[in-house]
């Protein structure tokens, strides 16, 4: 049983029974299914993205594209296809400005919470306000900057963009909730309020973890194993 199979077969196991059509029985006999080999990763691709689908609430915004090889999830897309280069000095996001955390608070529309795991942030940013000064993210940075938690509201647009050639992508949980693990470096950029990616602030992120939690979304990035990381995430206050 290669990867790809292994974290379908575990992730049927989240699908809790649902009034709607019965999808993982479906997907489990279509694993089970005799098929060719040359046509089986393209069977599980498909059936990973159904489930993908399937597994998450309608307002998680939540797509997988076996084809493109692209999963959206709260707020972000991962790529699968390689990064073009990436600029020498990335540039900030937009309109990003060093507050305090109480300030930072009344700039965004959405609760703030802390990893009590991280302690006290060092420095806390905020970003791309709206018309009414609303800002998009608000960014807590520790240990000397070398890690980094992102929160928005992702439940609506895209923010980030992660291109993932050669890093590992699997599926996990945070607080029995849906997370994505990206580990190891990959390319990051910001993707602005009118759909369009900041090439400009494309840079080489560190290991990421992607989660949701009442209806904020989280991006942890830092030189953490994924245990580290689902154990950061776990405290969140």
């Amino acid at each position: 049983m290669d990867d790809l199979e292994r974290e379908l077969r575990d992730l049927t196991g989240w699908l809790e029974p649902a009034r709607t059509p019965d999808v993982t029985a479906r997907v489990r006999a279509r694993l089970d299914a005799p098929v060719p080999r040359r046509r089986r990763r393209y069977v599980l691709a498909a059936a990973l993205a159904a489930l993908l689908v399937a597994a998450l609430p309608p307002g998680r915004a939540a797509l997988a594209d076996a084809v493109t090889g692209l999963l959206r999830f709260s707020g972000v897309v991962v790529d699968s296809a390689p990064a073009p280069p990436l600029p020498g000095t990335p540039s900030p996001l937009p309109a990003q400005r060093h507050v305090a955390l109480a300030e930072a608070q009344r700039q965004v529309r959405f609760p703030i919470r802390a990893p009590s795991r991280l302690g006290v942030p060092e420095r806390v940013l905020v970003a791309d306000p709206d018309g009414t000064g609303g800002h998009r993210v608000a960014s807590l940075l520790y240990r000397g900057g070398t890690v980094r938690l992102d929160a928005f509201d992702g439940s609506l647009d895209i923010v980030f963009h992660k291109r993932t050639a050669g890093a590992d992508v699997t599926l996990t949980q945070v607080g029995g909730e849906f997370a994505v693990w990206v580990g190891g470096p990959h390319a990051l950029a910001y993707v602005d309020r009118s759909g369009t990616e900041r090439v400009a602030t494309a840079r080489l992120s560190a290991a990421t973890l992607i989660w949701e939690r009442a209806g904020v979304s989280y991006r942890l990035e830092g030189d953490l194993t994924r245990e580290q990381a689902l154990d950061v995430a776990s405290s969140l206050e």
